[in-house]
């Protein structure tokens, strides 16, 4: 019976089986001596670079070329660290969560690489929007300092202990000398597993200053590929006056598709609703209680309600749709042929009965009878005689959304305050707006798209995300990922009882929820605010299940057990959830099978039994059998004996012949 592997796969043997599909012979074994044993040794697949480069080049390749590309020190690093195997699971922590049972939202705790990493098989292609705000490089910022194993046999390091060199926080000062290629090298590591993430009409938006700006880009063209760069939006977030020379007072957010020839080919385009509408509504609502059926009086004052609105209301960028009939509010917009020369005609006004003037390019249909049927539909609009040209009518309720600008205002100072207010305190420095993340997240996404962020931080993303659901009723899913950094004692948050930042993050998701849902949600919303807490941890599994050979007799009766004594069964359904890239939001329910405590994962998609007492016997297996479940698991310590080991797989394909069992 096949085993389940319970690590991450090995990005790295995964590339070398794509070089070998295109060049097989550029591809040879090699033999690796295992240096705990020097009469021991292991055969693996190795690339012949010399062999590749030939492959690749028009010409005889003697040495280095020189061409175009970013290169820093630790850019090897950084492709070796994303695609290092670790052995590290996800523990669920249900005290933590909110609706745990129900929830579609994510909450991880931990270093996001090793996130990024344990969400690949189970996410893979299926994100529809990423956004991050990295740490910038201003000099006082932390950056990840990731550890790594350089082969297998430093077992110890690839299954995620936590050594002082291993993965934490550094601060990235300009006095280390590697300033800018500490920080490529992080979030490239990043940004390269993040990219597999994304469905094939997704994309990532990063948020940046100009510090990091220009290396950003060139790190982002490299991984997504430089035709895949959509836009550098420019968020002026207000004046500030901290400045010698110049007042900075702008933030990039960079974008980059997934694909864009796929977006091109698709014919998917990026809207956005124009701000102001729902006050412009409201006002037209105002008007119509009071004037009844007297559309002159509604268009006479709305053009007066206009004119007292301050210059920068959103509304007041919509002021020319200013006439009211009954369809709505609307634009006398022109109505002749575009660029001229189109038909001519005799066009009656409807109380005159008089021809009106024609347009001098020609009336914008060439269909008399057409025009008719606007006129008698009441969707074109006259003048009070017919001296003037007629104008067709463009209703702002067919109008509502635009292409989304590149450049845009938000004083940040507002988002600050409303965070403040939220949070009691300010618990948070220069948090994100909520309010432009959600412009974003209604461009791109729509109904069960996912949105990740895995510099979660105070986790705006989250806000944002549920902010918009509530607004057009879909149901869109977040998954924040946030590094387990303690909260200083200085610090507002240590002062207000939170001893972490991943506590502070999920409590502004709890508030923000909470507060969301007091007010108006439209009516298609699931009312999801809730979220399933998962911790990064080392494995469930011993050392012995990854590396049984470093094992001699006189050890081996002491690992009967190939679990750690301290991990409970859901822990390690999650982490058989992870091996199996079954989604991790899924319905968990339990149940008693001849006395054995079984889990089920959306009803039948997982069935799992982690009894390690010997108890599984063929009564039990064809009990569960009956349950005809797509995967079951068990555990290898809970077989009655060998016979019953060796039987399973005959009754289930009995009684269930479409299940796949594995055990661990």
């Amino acid at each position: 019976m096949n085993k389940l592997k319970m690590h991450t796969p090995s990005i790295t043997q995964d590339n070398i089986a794509r070089i070998r599909e295109l060049f097989p012979n550029c591809v040879t074994e090699v033999r690796e001596d295992v240096k705990m044993d020097k009469d021991s040794y292991t055969v693996k697949l190795m690339v012949d670079f010399d062999l590749l480069r030939q492959e690749l080049s028009e010409a005889i390749v003697e040495g280095p070329q020189e061409r175009y590309h970013l290169n820093w020190p630790g850019k090897r690093e950084s492709l070796l660290i994303a695609n290092a195997p670790i052995a590290k699971t996800l523990r669920p922590c249900r005290e933590e969560s909110v609706d745990f049972d129900t929830t579609k939202n994510l909450f991880i705790e931990g270093d996001n690489l090793d996130a990024l990493k344990l969400l690949q098989e189970t996410y893979l292609g299926k994100v529809k929007m990423i956004y991050i705000d990295p740490p910038y490089n201003t000099g006082n910022d932390f950056i990840y300092k990731d550890s790594f194993a350089s082969d297998q046999i430093t077992h110890q390091v690839a299954s995620g202990e936590r050594t002082e060199e291993g993965a934490r926080l550094v601060a990235n000062s300009e006095e280390n000398g590697r300033f800018h290629s500490n920080w490529l090298t992080m979030i490239a590591s990043r940004i390269r597993m993040a990219k597999n993430m994304l469905t094939q009409d997704g994309a990532i938006f990063v948020s940046c200053d100009e510090g990091e700006h220009p290396r950003l880009r060139l790190v982002m063209d490299e991984i997504f590929g430089q035709s895949n760069f959509v836009a550098d939006m420019i968020w002026a977030a207000g004046r500030k006056n901290d400045s010698r020379l110049v007042s900075v007072s702008h933030e990039y957010i960079v974008c980059y598709a997934r694909d864009v020839e796929y977006l091109s080919k698709k014919q998917i385009t990026w809207r956005q609703r124009k701000k102001g509408l729902d006050e412009i509504y409201a006002q037209c609502e105002r008007l119509k209680r009071q004037h009844r059926s007297d559309y002159k009086a509604m268009t006479r004052e709305i053009k007066e309600w206009y004119r007292g609105l301050a210059d920068g209301h959103a509304a007041k960028a919509h002021k020319h749709y200013c006439n009211i009939d009954s369809y709505g509010i609307y634009f006398a917009a022109d109505i002749s042929w575009p660029g001229g020369g189109g038909p001519k005609y005799e066009v009656l006004h409807p109380v005159t009965k008089k021809p009106v003037k024609t347009p001098s390019r020609g009336w914008m249909t060439s269909n008399p009878e057409r025009m008719q049927e606007w006129i008698d539909d009441d969707r074109v609009h006259f003048g009070d005689d017919e001296n003037a040209v007629p104008c067709i009518k463009s209703y702002l309720k067919d109008k509502e959304l635009q292409t989304p600008y590149s450049v845009f205002y938000q004083d940040g100072r507002a988002a600050s305050k409303r965070l403040r207010m939220l949070m009691d305190g300010d618990l948070f420095d220069f948090p994100k707006d909520e309010l432009v993340l959600q412009e974003v997240i209604e461009m791109l996404t729509k109904d069960k798209d996912i949105v990740l962020d895995f510099f979660a931080g105070s986790s705006t993303t989250a806000h944002s995300v549920m902010l918009q659901n509530a607004a057009d009723g879909e149901n869109r899913r977040f998954i924040m990922v946030q590094f387990d950094e303690k909260t200083t004692d200085d610090s507002l948050a240590f002062k207000a009882g939170f001893k972490t930042i991943p506590e502070v993050s999920r409590e502004r998701i709890r508030r923000a929820g909470k507060q969301i849902l007091e007010g108006s949600c439209h009516d298609g919303w699931n009312k999801d605010t809730g979220f399933r807490v998962l911790k990064i941890d080392t494995s469930n599994m011993a050392d012995v299940y990854y590396a049984p050979d470093t094992l001699n007799k006189g050890t081996l009766d002491l690992f009967i057990d190939n679990i750690k004594p301290d991990r409970t069964p859901e822990d390690l359904l999650f982490q058989v959830m992870l091996d199996w890239g079954v989604d991790l939001t899924l319905p968990i329910t339990r149940q008693t099978i001849k006395d054995k405590e079984v889990f089920f994962v959306d009803n039948n998609a997982l069935a799992a039994c982690f009894d390690a007492h010997g108890g599984i016997d063929e009564a039990f297996v064809k009990e569960l059998a009956k349950h005809q479940a797509l995967r079951v698991v068990f555990r290898d310590a809970g077989y009655k004996d060998s016979a019953v080991k060796i039987n399973v797989e005959q009754i289930f394909k009995l009684l269930s012949p479409t299940t796949e069992i594995k055990c661990i």
